[in-house]
Order: structure tokens, then C-alpha cells, then sequence
């Protein structure tokens, strides 16, 4: 079972996935995080325009592209994705939103970020009910 933490409250769910993945990169740590593409496309930007000191790489899911070769993609530490894909070896995940993922199926550990709108609070009741119905573990985390 995967541990699942949601994060609730999050007034700025870029900047939290931006530190999250700063963080995890330094550690050496594989990660996914999910968005759907209009948010992806505003993180990868934020990585990109970070300071040069502060980059992070990482590899950006675009519509009909394909996973990078082999080589690169063992090097790949962090990916943006809107859909999961196996074989990445990332055990944990970050998702932004995007619902009807089986994300516990491919990652130990989720982090569920929750925004202020009652549209995302919603989304994100919605998702902990159903990780709840699987038998995963639910730690809430409220942000601000």
C-alpha cells in the first residue's frame, strides 16, 4: 500500500511543487509529478527561469512525444507528466490536480497538493475517498 500525505490549503501549488522538487533533486531522489499540461508547461518554465545556481534538471511530458532513450532517461531524476509511465523507477510522486490517476499503482509515496478553491478542495476530497476505499495510508498535512 502507498502512503499517501495531501497537502491542503496550498495557496500556491507551483511554488510548493517547485521547492518539492528542488528538495528531492538535492536528495538524489527519483520523482514524478503530475499536472495537467497547462500547469506543467508554467512549472518548466519556473525550473528553467530559476537561477542558474538553482536549475533543476528535468524532463517535460509534451503531447505525442515519446520518453527520452535509455541513457538520458536513466540519468533523469525528475519528470513532468500528465499520465503515468511505467518503467521511470520513481517511488514517489507529486500530484497537482489531476484526477482518475491510479498513481499508488506505480509510486510508494504521494503527495496530494490541495489549493484553496472549492473546486480543488472538492477534487481533493474526492481523491482521498477513493485512496481511502483502496486501503492506502492517508496522513493530512494543512499548509498555511
Amino acid at each position: 500500500m502507498a502512503e499517501v500525505v495531501f497537502m491542503t490549503g496550498v495557496a500556491d501549488p507551483l511554488g510548493l511543487a517547485g521547492r518539492l522538487l528542488r528538495k528531492k533533486w538535492r536528495e538524489g531522489a527519483r520523482i514524478a509529478l503530475y499536472a495537467p499540461p497547462p500547469l506543467l508547461q508554467r512549472l518548466d518554465h519556473q525550473l528553467w527561469a530559476a537561477e542558474p545556481l538553482d536549475f533543476v534538471p528535468h524532463w517535460v511530458q509534451r503531447a505525442g512525444s515519446a520518453l527520452p532513450p535509455e541513457p538520458l532517461r536513466a540519468r533523469t531524476l525528475l519528470w513532468l507528466l500528465s499520465l503515468p509511465q511505467p518503467g521511470l523507477g520513481c517511488d514517489s510522486a507529486v500530484n497537482l490536480g489531476v484526477d482518475g490517476l491510479d498513481l499508488a499503482a506505480c509510486h510508494a509515496r504521494i503527495a496530494e497538493v490541495v489549493g484553496t478553491s472549492p473546486e480543488e478542495r472538492a477534487a481533493g476530497r474526492a481523491r482521498w475517498r477513493a485512496y481511502e476505499a483502496a486501503g492506502h495510508t492517508l496522513v493530512h498535512r494543512p499548509q498555511g
